[in-house]
């Protein structure tokens, strides 16, 4: 293997690995200075995640939104885009998958109920998207600046509409009537029962493979398309992609709403899967989880699979742990989850010049061929 394939490897396998081992290190100091034995509680942990038929179906569950937001970020990433508003675009998403299924006769089949279910939550998202994009595109406003603000005016608008508007009558509670059955994605309990295999049940449904094709989409979209050269041209040299012939504000305007697109499909698996009703703070933690996820993926879709993966385990596995051991509350998954983030954004290279050093050493005949690191 020669040097330019060694420093490829470094940078797409072993500095995610050695960034996130680095961050289970630091929480295993962080469950010793609480007085937890972090062998027992990484036991209990994967226990909770992989231990057991429903463990697993949560597992997978929580999986496929950090797969949606995780995608999100990528595509805003590709284009030189930060974008924090995935919780405010996965919000508002549930909006438009909820009126869809509102706005329709309550007789009609699924065949129409869930493809115009995540219809709604991708025209919502990217709508929600739109705003933020054009301020930067053509106003010059920061993006990272807008949709932290948008995250809150999704979070006031919603407030606003479950309590005044889509209320179901005579509750208290601020959610919305059920949607029909017949809008339900399908369970795959129930899917596995009509096949004759009995799995335990779980919130786990259908959505599933819809985040599996939306990762194969977005690969081929990226990679295989010119929209996806496009942007990441721009992402790469703004200036060099006007040179040739790419309109960078036309390409953050598109990258923008693929991205919030893919942020309002969250809603399908949560409000459309399982929950069945709008309800309120669906999304909380999976928009700035996909930052993490986008990150320990290097913002390519088979590694943000492995990284939502990673993710969901966190999240059921860290609900085991805080219903096993009295010391420890499930915002230990945030403290883990602050700690990737940590090691694979802002410590991202630290590993870097040791490992091509060890690994991918100048020598006098790559030297001589101009080679660089």
């Amino acid at each position: 293997m020669n040097r330019e394939n060694r420093i490829t490897w470094i940078n797409r396998l072993l500095l995610p690995v050695l960034n996130v081992l680095t961050a289970f290190a630091v929480t295993a100091v962080v469950f010793w200075l609480i007085d937890v034995n972090p062998l027992e509680a990484a036991e209990i942990l994967l226990y909770g995640a992989f231990g057991y038929e429903e463990g697993i179906g949560y597992t997978i569950y929580y999986t496929t939104n950090f797969i949606f937001t995780g995608l999100a970020v990528a595509v805003a990433f590709h284009a030189g885009l930060f974008n924090i508003g995935g919780e405010g675009q996965a919000y508002i998403g549930g909006l438009g998958a909820g009126l869809a299924i509102f706005m329709l006769d309550p007789t009609l089949g699924a065949w129409l109920f869930i493809p115009a279910s995540i219809i709604g939550a991708l025209l919502f998202g990217a709508l929600w998207a739109l705003i933020p994009a054009y301020l930067q595109a053509y106003r010059g406003s920061h993006i990272v600046i807008t949709t932290i603000m948008f995250n809150f005016l999704a979070a006031s608008l919603m407030v606003y509409l479950m309590v005044h508007v889509l209320r179901e009558m005579g509750q208290m509670t601020p959610q919305s009537e059920l949607f029909p059955t017949n809008a339900w994605m399908p369970f795959v309990h129930d899917v596995a029962a009509g096949m004759g295999y009995s799995i335990e049940a779980s919130p786990l449904n259908l959505s599933v493979l819809l985040a599996l094709v939306c990762a194969v989409a977005v690969w081929f979209f990226l990679w295989q398309t010119r929209w996806g050269y496009a942007i990441r041209a721009t992402g790469k040299n703004s200036t060099a992609a006007v040179y040739g012939g790419i309109k960078p504000k036309r390409v953050i305007i598109v990258a923008m709403c693929i991205s919030g697109a893919l942020a309002g499909l969250v809603s399908i698996n949560e409000l459309v899967g399982y929950q069945h009703r709008l309800v309120m703070d669906f999304h909380l933690g999976y928009g700035f989880g996909g930052i993490a996820v986008a990150l320990m993926g290097r913002n390519h879709p088979v590694g943000i699979i492995v990284a939502a993966l990673l993710f969901g385990t966190l999240y059921q596995g860290g609900a085991e742990l805080a219903f096993e051991m009295s010391g420890v509350s499930r915002d230990i998954v945030v403290v883990m989850q602050g700690l990737v983030i940590l090691f694979c954004g802002a410590l991202e290279y630290m590993y870097r010049p040791w490992l091509i050093r060890t690994l991918a050493p100048v020598t006098q005949q790559t030297s001589a061929a101009g080679v660089t690191v």
